[in-house]
């Protein structure tokens, strides 16, 4: 009975440290004015995404993000980007978390649980990415994505999230994000909100997409109906 009671302790455990926040995640919050705000975090193997918007209207109000890890329940995130508090950035900070179950997720000390949206599936590109390139005069121009100035999009199963920042002087250029799926070689977004533009949250827009030697070519219009094709990498 020892030993059997030894080998059900060691599984449990086991499943306790499995739980990890690799997904999307949701929550919604009254502020004292009476807003009510809706929250989404995305996270992927080594980074997160975290963006605030009215519940009703999707006008954006804030968003941070960087690189996070996992040790234990010490959540340990290093901003990349910070829209309420620029001084953030490149700070590494650590809090507690705790799951309840696989579908809640909460910083330990606060009230509100955050409800799991997936669990980075079915998404062929959940993950992060970076602009690498655009085509340009029927070429493809390659960009440096080592530099500063960076636009990342990140995506869980279901939701993405596109940030434009500069990690060298701390200045947010812009962010937009939703739902999508991916269907048959087309890759189609459905906006939630959007920094620079409220009139866009509502649109869905349908890209073309293609997987080519690892790096995802995306091509169609843009949200003001521009011609595009932009190539993203993997970011590890």
């Amino acid at each position: 009975m020892k030993h059997t009671l030894t080998i059900l302790l060691g599984l449990f455990t086991g499943l306790l440290f499995a739980q990890s926040p690799i997904g999307a995640w949701e929550w919604t919050e009254t502020r004292e004015d009476g807003q009510k705000v809706k929250g989404v975090v995305t996270f992927t193997e080594n980074y997160q995404a975290a963006a605030w918007f009215d519940a009703e209207t999707g006008a954006f109000i804030e968003t941070n993000g960087g690189s996070w890890t996992l040790d234990g329940n010490t959540m340990t995130e290093v901003p990349e980007f910070h829209t309420s508090d620029t001084s953030k950035i490149g700070i590494p900070s650590s809090f507690e978390i705790e799951f309840d179950g696989n579908d809640k997720l909460r910083i330990v000390g606060s009230e509100t649980w955050s409800t799991r949206i997936d669990a980075g599936e079915p998404g062929e590109l959940a993950g992060a990415w970076l602009m690498s390139g655009r085509k340009r005069n029927g070429e493809i121009q390659e960009r440096d994505t080592n530099r500063p100035r960076k636009t990342m999009k990140i995506l869980s199963g279901t939701r993405f999230q596109w940030i434009a920042y500069n990690t060298e002087t701390k200045q947010f250029m812009g962010t937009g994000g939703g739902t999508y799926t991916t269907v048959d070689g087309k890759y189609t977004e459905n906006i939630e909100f959007f920094s620079r533009d409220d009139s866009r949250v509502g649109m869905s827009l349908e890209f073309n997409y293609e997987l080519k030697d690892g790096k995802w070519h995306h091509s169609g219009k843009s949200s003001k109906g521009d011609p595009m094709y932009e190539v993203w990498s993997r970011r590890d």
